[in-house]
């Protein structure tokens, strides 16, 4: 199951660095969105993908899963989310302010 794992951490890796050199920057933004999915991904297969029981009291049971793991990916995936509202919310004021999203017509010429 790991394997299978790291080959998707690997195929999202890849496209998400395809999007992020990309011209547009809507794509750059998905981009970066997955790449923090496949951080996600990677942390979780990293932990470990055994079976067993959830960590509460009271059951017994002879294994447990590590919660930390799970629990840096949520604190991730709550970071992410806000960092992909901000970059959404400043690609929608640029394309508003500059009426294209092509990061070569973002750039300027050397002569401004």
């Amino acid at each position: 199951m790991e394997i299978l794992m790291i080959l998707l951490i690997g195929i999202i890796f890849s496209v998400s660095t395809y999007l992020i050199l990309t011209n547009s920057l809507l794509r750059v933004i998905l981009g970066i969105i997955m790449l923090s999915h496949g951080a996600h991904l990677l942390l979780l297969t990293l932990s470990g993908l055994k079976e067993g029981a959830p960590p509460l009291l009271g059951e017994d049971a002879g294994l447990y899963a590590d919660p930390l793991p799970q629990a840096l990916i949520l604190t991730a995936i709550v970071i992410s989310f806000g960092v992909t509202a901000f970059l959404l919310v400043l690609a929608y004021r640029t394309y508003k302010s500059h009426q294209t999203d092509k990061l070569d017509k973002l750039r300027g010429h050397a002569d401004e």
